[in-house]
């Protein structure tokens, strides 16, 4: 994993990020979802390197980056925060131009970046996502019952009691045959500290806060991407199931908008590393 990349920790104004870098080509910013920290693209960017320059950020809050400061509305985890952390890391490596993807959780950063940054993000690319505000507009009683992590980290203490009590249990999927010893070993370290846990639930509380407000705001404003968008899902999870083809739904926020689905659970990074970095490679290629 990551043969041959550095591994660094960039100060972003308000903390250290800690950054995995390497590679050779364009800047391709890599984003990981929950509970995952950059380890989570290790495979990935194995096969990605020669073709880009990779950058892997654990976000604030999660892995060994910083942990923001707590507020009522959560809003230093929001994803326009993590968003600028992106940007001060990448123009710290010298990339004032790049292109990003994100996964789950990450691909809510990837989605701020590219709707509040398009003079700096290139191509962008959706993993496993359709926005918060369309979340909460098209579910029923099937997501309550599937998805309920999203209202049970929205509440206050209780989430951290339950996840602090027991890690393992919580995060029963966890499997090292699959995402390898190396990724297993560096988010056991993550869900075993309490202060990241907390982090990470955050960003779910910010989600159903100021993250829907700021996506509401886009709506009202009309504003849209505009530089290309990628999205993929995984045929394995069940995005597809409760709302249809992805990129109908995306099509609202953005103007160009291909992608397919790929065969896999919800971590496609690490259950299906091969087919996720030809369908990158494909798309953000400048060849």
């Amino acid at each position: 994993m990551f043969d041959g990349m550095a591994l660094d920790y960039i100060d972003v104004g308000p903390g250290l990020l800690r950054v995995r870098h390497g590679g050779h080509g364009p800047p391709l910013l890599l984003l990981h979802g929950h509970p995952r920290t950059h380890m989570t693209w290790g495979y990935v960017a194995g096969l990605l390197s020669s073709h880009f320059t990779i950058v892997c950020p654990d976000l604030r809050g999660f892995g060994k980056s910083f942990q923001p400061i707590d507020s009522e509305d959560s809003r230093h985890s929001s994803k326009r925060a993590k968003a600028l952390d992106c940007v001060e890391q990448m123009q710290a490596l010298g990339h004032r131009t790049f292109a990003v993807a994100g996964h789950d959780r990450g691909s809510y950063v990837a989605f701020r970046l590219a709707m509040e940054h398009p003079e700096t993000v290139t191509k962008v690319g959706v993993i496993d996502s359709i926005p918060i505000l369309e979340h909460l507009e098209r579910m029923d009683w099937r997501f309550a019952r599937d998805w309920y992590h999203w209202f049970f980290f929205a509440q206050s203490e209780k989430p951290e009691q339950a996840i602090n009590a027991d890690p393992l249990a919580w995060y029963s999927a966890i499997c090292p045959d699959i995402m390898g010893e190396e990724a297993y070993d560096d988010l056991l370290t993550a869900i075993h500290n309490p202060a990241v846990v907390h982090g990470m639930i955050e960003d779910y509380r910010a989600g159903l806060t100021v993250d829907r407000e700021d996506e509401l705001q886009d709506r009202v404003a009309g504003r849209r991407i505009t530089c290309p968008m990628l999205c993929l899902w995984s045929t394995g999870d069940d995005l597809e199931h409760f709302f249809g083809d992805p990129r109908e739904i995306w099509r609202s926020w953005a103007t160009n908008v291909t992608g397919h689905g790929i065969e896999s659970g919800h971590h496609v990074a690490e259950e299906n590393p091969v087919d996720l970095a030809n369908s990158l490679r494909f798309f953000f290629s400048d060849e």
